[in-house]
């Protein structure tokens, strides 16, 4: 790698290091929302509420969104290194930006499902979602793809994947 490109990857690395922190305290930092009733939804069910038209707005939404954050991930997940293999800061910033891109598309897709959505395609979304973050935080903590516990957090993301397509189609 030549010297010159250094300083830009250090920098790179460090602006999303920043980016990572800052939102870890946002995360910590905002109002906690109040914690979901264990209680049995009963007959009268919020969610009987909904018209036809705002059950299928509801799920447009989510499926777009659910589109955009799988388009990001995918992309983000799989970035070439821009010095090759032996360019260690640009592995460090290519890794970082894949976490961000879990973590981020995890959190994007828990905030934007509506309560009109359909119970099974939330359901799905959310279980999607939290598998983005269950496989974020491992890789941050050092699991590798290979690992096995790692492997079946993302055989489950490929398999809720389909599920979530299923449900928009």
């Amino acid at each position: 790698m030549s010297r010159d490109r250094t300083p830009l990857l250090l920098g790179l690395v460090t602006l999303l290091s920043v980016v990572a922190i800052a939102l870890s305290a946002w995360t910590l930092l905002k109002p906690a929302r109040p914690a979901a009733s264990n209680e049995p939804a009963s007959s009268t069910d919020v969610r009987t509420s909904f018209t036809a038209d705002q059950t299928a707005q509801a799920k447009t939404k989510i499926c777009t969104v659910f589109d955009v954050v799988r388009k990001g991930v995918t992309l983000n997940t799989n970035l070439p290194v821009p010095g090759g293999p032996d360019d260690t800061l640009g592995t460090l910033a290519v890794a970082a930006n894949a976490r961000l891109a879990l973590f981020n598309g995890g959190q994007y897709l828990l905030a934007r499902i509506d309560p009109a959505t359909p119970t099974e395609l939330a359901d799905a979304v959310r279980n999607f979602a939290n598998n983005l973050l269950d496989v974020g935080a491992n890789a941050t903590a050092g699991a590798l793809n290979i690992d096995p516990a790692q492997s079946e957090r993302l055989r489950n993301a490929d398999a809720i994947n389909a599920d979530v397509d299923r449900l928009c189609a």
